[in-house]
């Protein structure tokens, strides 16, 4: 099998980030930052150019990808597997604010966030478990190409983590944010990954 690079790329701001409030399943729009961060993605893919484009189904990621299939003249493939984490019931609020509700159930998801996920939230090994096969399977859709991926925070940190044969537990303190728009870039090759950049910035 050809080694295939992906570029894997967090959509850009919504309100809630913008605020700090965990955005998991909820379809929050993109803020005029985040319009302007996925136009100059748009700009890097011109310089950059790839050979498709899948996003995560959520209108804040297609909406961060399409000034790039626009740019590149191509249609993207949405992945539902690609999705954002359901955060339970912390989602639209922050960490802080949880914490003051319930201090031990936020001390705990702070010290292992995968065995103390958020009451109600989707258990982070599953989630990790389909964005990875999600990857791998465009990988192979693409195997020798160059494919621009569209997603989320922590489901790419956990991503990241699980093809690398990191901890799914330090996925916080290894990947603490993967900023907006910008661009991580890894090499798939069937079992093995390679990561070559991290949060390298488009504009």
């Amino acid at each position: 099998m050809t080694s295939t690079t992906l570029l894997l790329s967090r959509h850009g701001e919504t309100v809630w980030h913008a605020r700090n409030r965990y955005a998991g399943v909820s379809d929050v729009a993109l803020t005029d930052t985040g319009r302007a961060q996925a136009e100059a993605l748009g700009r890097w893919t011109a310089a950059h150019p790839v050979d498709a484009v899948w996003t995560s189904p959520l209108s804040r990621a297609t909406a961060t990808a399409e000034p790039a299939c626009r740019t590149l003249g191509v249609t993207p493939h949405r992945e539902p597997d690609l999705r954002e984490c359901d955060f339970g019931v912390v989602e639209g609020r922050t960490l802080a604010e949880f914490a003051v509700e319930d201090p031990r159930a936020a001390e705990a998801f702070r010290r292992d966030p995968v065995a103390h996920p958020f009451p109600g939230a989707e258990d982070p090994r599953a989630a990790a478990g389909r964005g990875t096969a999600a990857l791998r399977r465009i990988a192979a859709a693409h195997s020798g190409g160059r494919v621009l991926v569209v997603a989320h925070n922590t489901l790419l940190r956990l991503v990241l983590c699980s093809l690398l044969g990191i901890p799914l537990a330090e996925y916080r303190g290894v990947f603490p944010r993967l900023r907006n728009a910008a661009v991580s870039e890894i090499h798939v090759d069937g079992d093995r990954t390679a990561l070559l950049s991290l949060n390298v910035p488009c504009a």
